[in-house]
């Protein structure tokens, strides 16, 4: 199975990569907040869990999340592996996604980081926010933010991944097509 966690900071690119990703290697994509947004949806006891912490403007515990995934992993039987999209974002959460694959007999196959220099994220988060209308993406203080908060509390990762001999730096910047055949490459070459 095919497992991958694509990693980066806000701008990278891994919505678009991840798609072009799933759609190559016929993955199943695992977005937290999708997953999170479906199971609130349809009032499932995972979903009335989390609305619990939420209306309180509280995070959402590991350990919901945690069941949450492995629902919609036990959901996809026929799957030739997953792609992971905003989760993990800390160590904790990894490691109980390692318990997690372990029990379902895979594991994560590698960590594929984005690697964007800051000037280009910032640029491409900027047009962004004048595409989507998104205004997290139009205000330059709240980028500024956003990359920091991904370097103080989700980079620390990288390390858990390297340890673990997964990680895997891509160049992230180009065009769309010239990132997603280095991904193809550091893939077909795991």
């Amino acid at each position: 199975m095919l497992n991958i966690v694509l990693f980066g900071p806000p701008g990278a690119g891994k919505g678009t990569q991840a798609e072009k990703t799933i759609e190559k290697y016929n993955l199943i994509h695992l977005s937290t907040g999708d997953i999170l947004r479906s199971e609130l949806a349809d009032q499932t006891v995972l979903g009335l869990e989390a609305k619990k912490f939420m209306d309180k403007g509280e995070l959402v515990p590991d350990e919901v999340v945690i069941g949450m995934i492995e629902t919609k992993i036990d959901r996809s039987t026929d799957t030739k592996g997953f792609i992971f999209d905003g989760f993990p974002r800390t160590t904790a959460q990894a490691e109980a996604l390692d318990r997690l694959l372990l029990k379902k007999e895979t594991g994560i196959s590698a960590m594929l980081m984005l690697a964007v220099e800051h000037d280009e994220l910032v640029k491409r988060l900027l047009n962004r926010g004048k595409d989507s209308g998104r205004t997290d993406d139009q205000d330059i203080s709240i980028i500024e933010n956003r990359i920091r908060v991904y370097n103080n509390e989700t980079a620390p990762l990288i390390d858990y991944y390297k340890q673990q001999g997964k990680y895997h730096a891509v160049n992230g910047m180009g065009t769309i097509e010239e990132i997603f055949q280095r991904l193809c490459y550091t893939i077909d070459n795991l």
